[in-house]
This record gives structure tokens, C-alpha cells and sequence, in this order.
């Protein structure tokens, strides 16, 4: 070895190091250990048919006071919005039917949308009426997971669903997901919801069993990026689970509170930082598989949003890491501005 080039090696090396080191330090003091909830006065309120006025939303940290909430996030949903309410509200209704004191909800959480969402949402609002369907119109757009979260923090169900507001799942098979619940929790949310709400529990639909169908028609760079996602998912944050992104989750109120209390991912990741809290935390969770087909009208960039959640896992699993993050598990923690 030519001994004249070892000061630039062990320059390059402390350098490399220095430069890692002092990432991380900024890493850990740019960011807020707790998460912040910015809400504005107009997205606390929701428009009331019965009074024509503008009422508050509860809060999460209310008590229970129906059965189920059902959070649909949507962005530019005029289309594909009105076919999935149909069917969930048909399915809410006939339950209500058979029994009467089944109470639900349906939160319609428009993401900043540019088109009629709204506006469509408000026809469902004026047929079933505010107690069953409302709607948060958020300004400017969060992101799916700020959508969620701004949705079940304004829920007043001892269980809170929530499912996309493209139908791609069926919404019938929420009765696998609550049947499941019921299972994991040994306590029914329709005879017991105040039992029901104090619990611990989260049921995940998944779309794993459709995983070999699904190889058949992706290109090969596609199913490289699918599987090295689910690689870094598994290694780096959540592994009792294997469809983490399936967009029909039901959780209890009392894990609602912890889990949406500690998330700051609002983008697209923001399920697996949810499902990594719950594991941190040891919630019982589940998986079930659930009717699911591919809807058009995807938000979804499948390479670009791919790597954006990779990037945005090994941020959750660093900062959780290095203590830049700290999991709050408790309303009380979350900073609301």
C-alpha cells in the first residue's frame, strides 16, 4: 500500500463520519417528538341540515356515543365517491333495520379537493342527515393519512373504520373485520360498545391472498419494487402484518386515541407507522382477507409512490430510532394548533 494516500483515506473516512453524525443531530433536533394537530376554526365545524348552521365536531377524547364511525378520506372523489356511500350506507341502513339500536356514522373527509366532492358529499348529507352523514372539508390537502387522522380525531363511535373512498374493498366484508374484532376483543361493539370502546384491538383487511393473481399482470420492475417495499416493511417497522396499505382498518376507540394521538406520517406510509405503533404499543391486531378489485382513478404514482414510501419508512424506523420521535399514546401529548 502507498503509505502517501493514507491521510485522505482517514480524511475521507472522518469526513463520512462527521457528515453522518451531524445529520443525525439535525435529524433529531429539527424534529417535533410529538406530532402537532393544526386545525383551523372552519375544520372543526360541520354543516347541519336539521338547523342550517355550522356545528362543532366532537372530539375523540369525548366518550363513546354511537356504535361505528366510518372515516372515508377522499381527494377529487366526485366520481368514484357516490357508488362506495351507496353501498356503505345501504349496508349501515339494512343493520339499522334489523337492529334498531345499532347507531353509525359516516365521515366524508374531503382532502382539499378541487373538484365537486363536496358537493356530492352533501347530497348523502341532506338524504341521511348530519347524525348519520358528515362532512369535513379540510383546506389546504394533508395527505391520506392527515385525512384519517383529522377524520377519527372528529369520531364519536366506540369503533372507528376507516375505508377509501374508492370501493375498491367491498363494503359488506366489514362484517369480517367486526366479526374479527369481536374475536380479538371478546366483546361485542353492538351490545357492549362501552366495553367495546375501553378495549384494545385493530383488524386489518388485507389483499395478501390475491398476491400470486396480481404477480401475473406487473412488470417485473414493478414486482421488484413491490416485494423490495414489503422487504424494508417487514425488516425495518411491522411484521405480524402483510398487506399493510389495504385501506379498510376498524379499530377501538381506546386504540384510536393511542395510535392517531403518536402518528406523523401523513402521506401515503402512514399505515405502517399506524400498524408499528400498534406492535410498539402491543395492541392486538389481526388480519382478514377482504374482497378487493382494482378501481380506476388511482391517486397512486406506482414507481414514484413506491419510493416515497420506501424513504418515508426508513425515516419512521430512524427517528423512532435515534428518539426524534416518541410515541405520545395518549390525546393529552398531541399538540393542537
Amino acid at each position: 500500500m502507498d503509505y502517501d494516500v493514507l491521510p485522505a483515506i482517514y480524511f475521507l473516512i472522518i469526513a463520512f463520519l462527521t457528515i453522518i453524525f451531524t445529520s443525525l443531530i439535525t435529524l433529531y433536533c429539527v424534529a417535533t417528538q410529538y406530532p402537532t394537530l393544526k386545525r383551523s376554526k372552519k375544520e372543526r365545524t360541520f354543516y347541519d341540515v336539521n338547523s342550517s348552521s355550522e356545528q362543532f365536531f366532537p372530539s375523540l377524547k369525548d366518550p363513546f356515543s354511537i356504535n361505528l364511525s366510518v372515516i372515508v378520506p377522499a381527494y377529487d372523489e366526485e366520481k368514484r365517491l357516490p357508488p362506495m356511500l351507496d353501498e356503505c350506507l345501504e349496508f349501515l341502513e339494512n343493520r339499522q333495520n334489523i337492529n334498531k339500536s345499532f347507531k353509525y356514522e359516516v365521515i366524508i373527509v374531503s382532502d382539499g379537493s378541487k373538484d365537486q366532492t363536496v358537493k356530492v358529499a352533501l347530497e348523502y348529507n341532506k338524504k341521511f342527515g348530519s347524525d348519520k352523514v358528515r362532512i369535513l372539508d379540510l383546506k389546504p390537502n394533508r395527505g391520506k393519512g392527515g385525512a384519517v387522522r383529522m377524520g377519527v380525531m372528529s369520531a364519536r363511535g366506540a369503533v372507528i373504520l376507516f375505508a377509501d373512498a374508492d370501493g375498491a374493498t367491498k363494503f359488506s366484508d366489514f362484517s369480517k373485520l367486526e366479526e374479527s374484532l369481536i374475536e380479538l376483543i371478546k366483546c361485542d361493539y353492538i351490545t357492549d360498545p362501552k366495553g367495546a370502546a375501553e378495549l384494545d384491538g385493530v383488524v386489518c383487511g388485507s389483499r395478501s391472498h390475491l398476491e400470486e393473481e396480481s404477480l401475473a399482470t406487473r412488470s417485473l420492475f414493478r414486482t421488484f419494487l413491490m416485494h423490495g417495499f414489503h422487504f424494508l416493511v417487514w425488516s425495518l417497522a411491522v411484521r405480524s402484518i402483510r398487506d399493510t396499505q389495504c385501506g379498510f382498518k376498524l379499530f377501538t376507540r381506546k386504540s384510536a386515541r393511542a395510535l392517531f394521538s403518536s402518528i406523523h406520517v401523513e402521506r401515503w406510509a402512514f399505515d405502517v407507522e399506524l400498524l408499528f405503533l400498534a406492535e410498539k404499543l402491543k395492541i392486538p391486531i389481526s388480519e382478514i382477507c377482504v374482497n378487493w378489485t382494482e378501481i380506476d382513478g388511482s391517486k397512486i404514482v406506482p414507481v414514484l409512490s413506491w419510493l416515497q414510501m420506501g424513504r418515508d419508512l426508513f425515516l419512521i424506523w430512524l427517528r423512532y430510532k435515534i428518539g426524534a420521535w416518541k410515541v405520545a399514546g395518549d390525546l393529552d401529548k398531541l399538540k393542537l394548533e
